[in-house]
């Protein structure tokens, strides 16, 4: 790949700084837009440009593209369980709008936006989800993936505007620099012995190595307006806390929770959350989620950007060993 002046969003997070590493050490030109409140820690070590910022501010993001090739708008409210409605819709839509109208304004050549599977949703009964899959209606009520879907929809219409943006969509991402607990607290979890129970679903999970990869791949040779979901293994819950569990030490599952019960715990869930005075560590929906099953097909983006497919268990070891050798568990 050419060299290059990357703008990337979300970069003091946990996709957001692999990126930002992984071009830093290929050479490119990194700025990376932060909020004044943001930590830095994730980007310790990484020679970037800071530009302050918001991507809910759009007079902050103009100026700050300026000179830049490429954009990857990274940020996003992932911690949606940590989030009320309100701000997740308003991060992942209307952010995502607002960098999109500033890539068009500041000239870049490529933007490359990061949805998740999520905005993809769960596949059919016995089927795995591939790129031309719709998001599903009876999803609608989960903010995080229909926020994300209506994210996808932003990019498109710039896309259908003129813009050269690519859309890639990883599945639930595990490895290091995960500071703020995303899909790092899986790894936690499992320390303290909180992966004894699981639901009945399922996921995609994918080296945050292997996404980076595929976002840089998708800049150099990503076709605009197009999809490439950036997935690794598809496990179910309960296999996925078995391997997290041999690789921490932690104690493995014993019990899925059968589908009936998910509404009711979950009610029960966001009951006891509303006599909370601190943020949820779960609510009703992520367990009602938690009953589906999210798999998809990386075929494409492996065909088309060589998506490496490193196995789960060594994102789950690389994710331990980060967060051990911090101190952090």
């Amino acid at each position: 790949m050419p060299l290059m002046r990357a703008f990337v969003t979300g970069a003091t997070g946990f996709v957001g700084s692999n990126l930002a590493a992984a071009l830093a050490a290929s050479g490119h030109g990194v700025c990376v837009l932060r909020r004044a409140s943001s930590r830095m820690d994730a980007l310790d070590g990484i020679p970037v440009d800071c530009a302050t910022g918001d991507i809910l501010d759009a007079a902050s993001l103009g100026d700050a593209m300026a000179g830049c090739d490429v954009v990857f708008h990274v940020a996003a409210m992932s911690q949606y369980w940590r989030s009320d409605r309100a701000t997740i819709y308003r991060v992942n839509v209307d952010g995502t709008r607002n960098v999109l109208a500033a890539a068009r304004e500041a000239g870049v050549r490529r933007v490359i936006h990061t949805s998740s599977v999520a905005a993809i949703g769960y596949a059919p009964p016995g089927a795995v989800a591939d790129e031309s899959q719709a998001f599903p209606e009876g999803l609608a009520w989960w903010p995080y993936g229909h926020s994300k879907h209506l994210a996808e929809v932003e990019a498109l219409k710039a896309v259908e505007g003129g813009l050269d943006a690519v859309i890639v969509n990883p599945g639930i991402v595990l490895g290091p620099r995960d500071v703020n607990f995303v899909s790092g607290s899986l790894i936690r979890a499992s320390v303290r012995g909180q992966l004894r129970v699981v639901p009945p679903g399922g996921s995609n999970v994918v080296h945050v190595d292997d996404v980076v990869a595929g976002m840089l791949a998708a800049a150099e040779r990503g076709r605009a307006g197009e999809r490439y979901i950036l997935g690794g293994e598809n496990l179910s819950h309960w296999d996925m806390a078995a391997v997290i569990g041999e690789v921490t030490g932690g104690p493995g599952p014993v019990l899925t929770l059968p589908r009936w019960s998910l509404r009711p715990l979950g009610w029960l869930i966001d009951a006891a959350n509303g006599l909370r005075r601190t943020p949820p560590l779960l609510k009703g929906e992520q367990l009602r989620v938690g009953g589906e099953a999210f798999y998809a097909d990386s075929s494409k983006a492996v065909r088309e950007l060589g998506l490496p497919q490193t196995p789960f268990r060594r994102a789950a070891e690389d994710a331990f060993t980060w967060y051990r050798a911090r101190g952090l568990l």
